[in-house]
């Protein structure tokens, strides 16, 4: 067989390792791909180490072939004349018939392999599993609320990035800054929020919510467990005011209001967190009359405006946790309550449970050991017969409650339900109250009511199987399950509801 000769100045341990570096990643790439073609076998770690890993040793590779030959050729004419005469390409000669076959035919195979890799790294980092899973500690909470959410199916980049290039770039830009600080293990824990270059949902959310498209009003049942030792149930059936009473109706009333196009709402917080709103504008695109509303129990001053921020309320101002839900002890508790993965048969368990969430862990390991010897104690102790008799519901409930704990509290992270204020209604978190609190009047002596009505109306309430309801078109007046003497009228529902009570 004839040898395949090349230029001399190829011949030089620069240009030699360029080469077996470069063919090497070739090689890995190929492999790795054959595996994921053909085995269907796929993960992050898969898609990091063949699309963004690989091709930077590929592209070194075969740019110190060039560099290695370039040095070479300096080095041997260094006793000739000052400079270097352009290169002859000679075809008559064999070996510069070699060297041109190997570097077109390379550069063809480099060029395709650069369009693949490019294709297939644009895809990857758009994908859930990149977003997700390359960064796991960092992002598990995250991720794993994401996929027990309503958006599950929606890719992350459709809501954290959108549509068009300027916005992929911004995207790509604070992502090395993020990367920056996975690597350097410099990132907060809990990840802050609300985040603050957010791309406004109207650009976002609403290609799939369309406003004019809202729903009137929809029903919803509320199912809670008292703390007791029966883990007394107490249902809540309530008719949503999403929109008007009916379609035709579209936002004119309801929750959705705030964002019909016909209004403009404008706030002021003065809390990275957005919880206290003492300055509430409100704009009537059609008449142009302007209210502004200030809270009578805050010390903020109109005069002081042009220091804050003044926002235009959008979905994610209510929809602030839309896929990244952390639910409270009390709830995630409920809703095993209700499924029955935690029976409401055992005497107190609703109780005990509550208590152990009132501990820190260091990990869902040490809470699984934990609540297992803290129940089986309790139990055998105070009621020791039952606990014979039920060993394995016990252990059941308590597996339940591990696994749904471990979905909405993440030690690691230092993420806890407390830590993201959810704006959604107004039990465990300020929410509405934040500006429907009764304290917010303008000049005029108009005030944002505290009027529940306002939002939802209560057809019916009390236990299951006694329930008190209401007559058609005439809301009941809200009842506390537990006999307080109606503070609830006065007080917010997260004043005494933290997360930890019932």
């Amino acid at each position: 067989m004839k040898k395949i000769k090349l230029p001399n100045s190829a011949y030089n341990w620069l240009s030699a390792f360029g080469a077996i570096l470069a063919l090497g990643a070739l090689l890995v790439f190929l492999f790795l791909f054959i595996i994921s073609t053909f085995t269907g076998t796929s993960s992050s770690y898969l898609g990091m180490f063949m699309f963004i890993i690989i091709p930077p040793f590929l592209v070194v590779g075969l740019f110190l072939i060039p560099i290695g030959m370039y040095i070479r050729n300096k080095r041997v004419k260094k006793g000739g004349p000052e400079g270097l005469s352009a290169p002859v390409i000679d075809f008559n000669k064999s070996t510069h018939r070699n060297a041109a076959v190997i570097f077109t035919g390379g550069t063809i195979i480099f060029l395709l392999l650069t369009a693949l890799g490019s294709y297939e790294a644009f895809h990857f980092t758009e994908s859930n599993v990149f977003c997700g899973e390359v960064c796991h500690s960092v992002m598990h909470p995250e991720f794993t609320a994401y996929q027990n959410s309503a958006h599950a199916r929606v890719r992350c980049v459709e809501c954290h990035v959108g549509e068009g290039v300027d916005w992929y770039v911004k995207s790509k830009l604070s992502g090395l800054r993020q990367v920056y600080g996975v690597i350097t293990g410099d990132y907060d824990r809990p990840i802050p929020t609300p985040i603050s270059n957010l791309r406004p949902a109207r650009e976002t959310c609403e290609k799939c919510h369309w406003p004019e498209k809202f729903y009137s009003r929809t029903n919803r049942l509320e199912k809670h467990f008292l703390a007791d030792e029966e883990n007394s149930a107490w249902d809540i059936s309530l008719t949503l005011k999403v929109g008007g009473e009916h379609n035709s109706e579209g936002l004119s009333e309801g929750i959705h209001w705030h964002v019909d196009p016909d209004n403009i709402v404008q706030y002021i917080s003065t809390d990275e967190r957005r919880q206290d709103i003492p300055f509430v504008r409100f704009i009537n695109k059609k008449t142009g009359d302007t209210t502004v509303y200030i809270d009578s129990d805050s010390d903020f001053d109109i005069a002081d405006i042009s220091k804050f921020e003044v926002r235009e309320m959008e979905c994610i101002d209510c929809h602030n946790r839309p896929s990244h839900q952390y639910l409270p002890p009390d709830r995630f508790i409920n809703d095993k309550l209700a499924s029955g993965d935690i029976s409401p048969e055992i005497p107190e368990i609703k109780a005990k449970l509550l208590e152990i969430c009132e501990n820190e862990f260091v990990s869902i390991d040490s809470l699984k050991v934990f609540a297992n010897a803290t129940i089986a104690a309790f139990y055998s102790e105070d009621y020791p017969d039952y606990y014979e008799e039920n060993k394995e519901l016990i252990e059941n409930s308590v597996n339940a409650f591990v696994e749904v704990y471990s979905k909405n509290i993440f030690p690691q992270m230092a993420v806890t339900w407390d830590k993201y204020p959810s704006n959604i209604g107004h039990m465990n978190f300020k929410g509405c109250f934040r500006c429907h609190n009764g304290l917010h009047e303008s000049e005029e002596g108009k005030l944002l009511e505290r009027d529940c009505n306002q939002c939802h109306l209560i057809n019916a309430q009390g236990p299951p199987e006694n329930m008190v309801r209401a007559e058609y078109n005439t809301p009941l007046e809200f009842q506390h399950p537990v006999d307080i003497d109606g503070a609830w009228k006065e007080m917010n529902c997260n004043e005494c509801h933290t997360g930890l009570q019932p």
